[in-house]
């Protein structure tokens, strides 16, 4: 007989302090010129799951998004369209409207740069600033000519070197040159003070190679920038000259605050900005405006910085570059008609690890959907429910003491809460996925081989009921981790236990036994529906199976792989994965680390000392929390997998050819 013990976990996370005050998260605001793509939705998403987690954790939460309505690229879209600027604006923002209800983002405020509390929000952080000194007593806003290149595209000024053969990089046409009088912040003066600020962390920007990247940019001598333009007229025009209007980049930075009260409530501003911590996140291409911009412009108007500013990378579509025509060809409301708003969302956050460059493989969505959604988390809350229908007569049978395997499920079941938590808080979004899913997959397996259909035939009824009321424990705290991914589904399935939004929680979700045997357990229709691939999709697939059989002996492919005589110097498991080892190797010059997923061939203490060959020339991916900088070669053949290594003495470091 087992015994069972319920794992009692720490439940007090690290960073306890920071995670008692209210959280604060943002999307930057979206350019009213276009309609929402996928683009937008991936960074909407992201954002409406971090405020939905931690409302989870019982932290007050206030999520913004919103539209940036103003400057020239609006204007002219708008005179193209035969229409008043905010005629333009006001059609374009309920498509955004439209797009995140269709997604079910649970914003707090969507705030508008076109809206009179963001006007004056903007005008007292432009007098706070026109105020502001520096110790030597020069203004920290003062007025001056400028001469350059404007893009009208990017909203900025551009550098000679900053220009691809007399071009935007990214809009590939030749800038203007203009000549204006403007009023300009004295960006210099906050570079010293700002560059400890990050170098400390007091200001967190991640990932650490976004953080980099801004030093560099610090140490670059960057110049100070304009705060007003003569002559674009679509903007707020200056409290203090009406000759100009804001930048759109002041304007676009200050909805952070004006949303919350900067201008008009000072109890809720110091509630969810003073005192709360705030996290800003967007995508890389805008980083020296959040980064250093915003930062300096509010030290100069006497403000706190945001705790953190999380950059995320870049990514293609079946590896194409990600462009405005190919966005708009993945529109998130066709997704949404397709796999519904929990399916798109799903399909979006768990393409690869969040933070990096990366591929949406659009073609594969249909068979990722069936495989993790339909397959491993519907059909065991379909197979359960049924079979709690037909021997129980739909009530939740008793637990059952004696059950293989059953100790290591619960404990694995009772981490998963705390693990997602804390990957939540470091923005590792996929593996908080990854972990729930992998949650369902040992589900499955211990189903599978538990047997209950077995149980059922030998009359053993206490084991059966054990079988079952283990699997809807696991449902229950998997809906709890997943809710923020996916709100409506997990609903849907918490239906099926019979439980509402008030067990919602992640105290709840942290300890097995919460279900009361005799609970109502019912099922009608697959809460993951199957879906069939379209006859295009079948054809892709199979033209990308034949491409890739055609390029099996590609020689010049191979010949890039950088491989290397290695020794492994330390092996030891990778926490919550079963098949992965993290090993630091030796490879004559340098020692870096690696993941490999040979755990279940190769124990630690046989893999350690071996010389193996490890290809060096790859980018560091991010594997259940652990840096990979490098893969090693196996072969196998069924079930079986053995290392490659090296013949002869070679010494470490040495090119495999």
């Amino acid at each position: 007989m087992i015994t069972l013990t319920a794992v009692r976990l720490n439940l007090i996370p690290r960073g306890a302090d920071k995670l008692s005050k209210p959280f604060y998260v943002t999307t930057p605001i979206y350019y009213v010129n276009d309609k929402p793509h996928i683009g937008h939705a991936y960074t909407t998403i992201a954002a409406d799951l971090l405020a939905r987690f931690h409302r989870l954790a019982g932290r007050e939460s206030f999520f913004l998004t919103g539209t940036d309505e103003h400057g020239s690229k609006v204007a002219e879209a708008a005179a193209e369209a035969g229409v008043s600027e905010i005629e333009f604006c006001d059609k374009t923002v309920e498509t955004f409207k439209e797009a995140w209800k269709n997604l079910e983002i649970d914003y707090d405020y969507f705030i508008r740069t076109t809206s009179q509390r963001h006007e004056k929000a903007v005008w007292k952080i432009l007098d706070a600033m026109r105020a502001a000194r520096l110790e030597d007593g020069r203004e920290v806003v003062y007025s001056d000519y400028y001469e350059g290149l404007y893009c009208t595209g990017c909203e900025k000024f551009l550098t000679e070197k900053e220009l691809v053969d007399g071009e935007c990089p990214d809009h590939r046409k030749v800038p203007e040159k203009l000549r204006e009088k403007n009023y300009f912040f004295r960006l210099s003066a906050y570079l010293p003070v700002l560059k400890q600020k990050i170098e400390s962390d007091e200001l967190k920007i991640l990932p650490e190679e976004r953080k980099r990247e801004v030093l560099g940019l610090i140490d670059q001598d960057l110049p100070d920038f304009s705060l007003s333009r003569e002559r674009v007229k679509w903007g707020i025009p200056l409290s203090f000259d009406d000759s100009q209007v804001a930048y759109v980049w002041v304007d676009a930075l200050s909805n952070y605050i004006s949303a919350i009260g900067y201008g008009d409530d000072p109890a809720q501003f110091d509630k969810w900005w003073t005192n709360a911590e705030v996290v800003h996140l967007m995508a890389k291409d805008i980083l020296k405006f959040h980064c250093l911009y915003w930062p300096a412009m509010l030290m100069a108007a006497g403000l706190k910085l945001p705790d953190t500013l999380f950059l995320h990378g870049f990514f293609t579509v079946d590896g194409q570059k990600m462009s405005k025509s190919l966005g708009a060809r993945i529109d998130p409301n066709d997704m949404v008609a397709e796999f519904g708003p929990d399916g798109t969302r799903y399909l979006l956050l768990t393409q690869y690890p969040f933070g990096i460059d990366g591929d949406i493989q659009a073609s594969r969505f249909i068979s990722q959907y069936n495989s993790d959604l339909a397959n491993d988390l519907g059909n065991l809350v379909s197979r359960v429910a049924k079979m709690v229908m037909v021997n129980f007569d739909g009530r939740l049978p008793q637990p059952y003491n004696g059950l293989e395997g059953l100790q290591e499920l619960m404990e694995q079941a009772e981490r998963l809460p705390n693990a997602a938590h804390e990957h939540i808080n470091h923005f590792r979004i996929g593996q908080a996925i990854g972990d729930a899913i992998t949650m369902v997959r040992a589900a499955n397996k211990f189903f599978n081989d538990r047997a209950p259909w077995n149980l059922a035939r030998e009359g053993r009824t206490e084991e059966l009921g054990g079988v079952l009321y283990a699997c809807c424990e696991i449902l229950r705290i998997v809906s709890v981790v997943l809710y923020p991914v996916m709100p409506s589904k997990m609903r849907e399935l918490r239906k099926v236990l019979s439980l509402d939004d008030d067990t919602l929680t992640l105290v709840n979700a942290r300890e097995f036994f919460n279900l009361q045997p005799g609970a109502k357990i019912s099922i009608n229709e697959p809460i993951f529906p199957r879906l069939k691939p379209s006859k295009e999709q079948k054809t892709t697939e199979t033209e990308k199976k034949t491409k890739s059989a055609d390029n099996l002996l590609d020689i010049s492919e191979f010949a890039r792989a950088d491989m290397r005589v290695a020794k492994v110097l330390t092996a030891e498991p990778v926490e919550g994965a079963d098949k992965l080892l993290k090993l630091q190797v030796d490879l004559g010059n340098h020692k870096r680390q690696i993941v490999a997923g040979v755990a279940r061939h190769y124990s630690p203490e046989k893999i350690t000392g071996m010389n193996i060959i490890v290809v060096t020339n790859l980018k560091p991916a991010t594997i259940r929390g652990v840096e990979s900088n490098g893969m090693l070669l196996a072969a196998s053949k069924g079930s079986k997998l053995v290392l490659l290594v090296p013949d002869g003495d070679l010494p470490l470091g040495a090119r495999v050819s």
